[in-house]
């Protein structure tokens, strides 16, 4: 494919995702449909299409119009690249510039790439840091490796990754953490990942699990574990009796097999016990703020409305997996998001209904801190 046939599919692919289609399901209809295109070609147009999602808003106002037409232009335009010569209307190009493909610079919440709505609660989580946060959410997120420590070292899984031609390099925010800056694409078809040696995990998730004050021998819930990577990632931390539970049990189905690989012990549970854990971790839904880099959609599909029947969840949640705390024990309380109605705002509300607990600790990361956005609050239940 031409440069200029690949801006074509991305406009094509990008209408579909703004008429409401994932951007995956978007890429994977148009791959199938496009038999011709190479492995370049396919990645070329991803990158296109999600390059224009993180930057939605600035992007149409330079290219003119909230289409996948306005998109892709406006994306020309932000690199400083002259689009006349790409739009030239030949062959598989799109069609040349009209009056109508005039834009205009972006202003406030526009030029930082986020939702009116959402800027005051933005502003008031991150305070100065907020304009840094918003640039950085514009570009695409690094890639990532968590070293399964109860197999590997960290230095000997550098090794085993270059020899595979991956080139990885040891990240702060974690003593598992490996960002991959050479060869990410064939992380899953590594020997060193097959073989459970290393898991992707964005580096601040590994930072969370590495805050849990775990010990061998404890029993721990991993309450709302979804995929399972930070019921791994305290798998290799301690011996732990370690259970994982999620409300949609469908999202558990690659983790025994993933426990497995990675020579861990988990298991299953669909009705946790009350009162029988030493550590609960609830890593609750959330709006996914700390890492719209990684699913820019979720950015613009966040509303009010949705925000608010989220807290509501996230009390439940935190109501829910208290109980299931044994005396004495502790309860941590985490989320992939920025705002702090998300985060300090539900642990306080939480402590004024429950005063048989006290926080003992919290972290806030940002994507400054180079990973994901995340929070964790750990809560201890007073024994007198």
């Amino acid at each position: 494919m031409t440069p200029a046939a690949r801006l074509s599919a991305a406009i094509t692919v990008l209408d579909h995702v703004l008429a409401g289609e994932s951007a995956e399901r978007a890429l994977t209809h148009w791959g199938r449909a496009s038999r011709f295109a190479g492995s370049g070609d396919r990645s070329a147009v991803r990158d296109l299409v999600f390059d224009a999602l993180r930057c939605q808003r600035s992007f149409a106002a330079l290219g003119g119009a909230m289409t996948g037409r306005g998109l892709v232009l406006g994306g020309l335009r932000a690199a400083g690249v002259d689009p006349a010569p790409l739009f030239s209307g030949d062959g598989h190009a799109p069609a040349p510039l009209t009056a109508l493909d005039q834009g205009h610079m972006p202003q406030g919440a526009e030029a930082l790439d986020l939702p009116d709505w959402l800027l005051p609660e933005l502003s008031l989580s991150l305070g100065e840091d907020l304009a840094a946060v918003a640039e950085a959410m514009r570009h695409r997120a690094p890639v990532f490796v968590r070293v399964n420590i109860a197999r590997i070292t960290r230095p000997a899984a550098i090794a085993a990754l270059q020899a595979e031609g991956i080139t990885a390099h040891p990240h702060a925010l974690a003593d598992t953490a490996l960002e991959v800056t050479q060869g990410a694409r064939k992380i899953q078809t590594s020997k060193a990942y097959l073989t459970g040696l290393v898991e992707l995990q964005d580096a601040a998730s590994q930072a969370v699990a590495a805050r849990l004050p775990l010990r061998d021998g404890m029993r721990v819930l991993d309450y709302c574990a979804g995929g399972g990577g930070k019921t791994l990632g305290m798998a290799a931390r301690a011996r732990l009796q370690l259970f994982a539970h999620d409300a949609k049990p469908a999202r558990l189905r690659d983790l025994v097999p993933r426990a497995a690989r990675a020579g861990a012990q988990v298991s299953l549970t669909d009705s946790p016990a009350a009162g029988s854990y030493d550590l609960v971790l609830a890593d609750a839904p959330c709006s996914g703020s700390g890492s719209w880099r990684r699913d820019p959609q979720g950015k613009w599909a966040l509303t009010p409305e949705k925000l608010a029947q989220t807290l509501a969840l996230q009390d439940l949640i935190l109501d829910r997996s208290a109980a299931l705390v044994a005396p004495g024990g502790v309860l941590a309380y985490a989320t992939c998001s920025l705002l702090d109605a998300e985060n300090s705002g539900r642990i306080a509300g939480f402590l004024a209904r429950s005063p048989g607990w006290r926080q003992t600790d919290q972290l806030r990361l940002t994507p400054l801190s180079g990973g994901d956005g995340f929070y964790l609050a750990v809560l201890t239940q007073k024994t007198g």
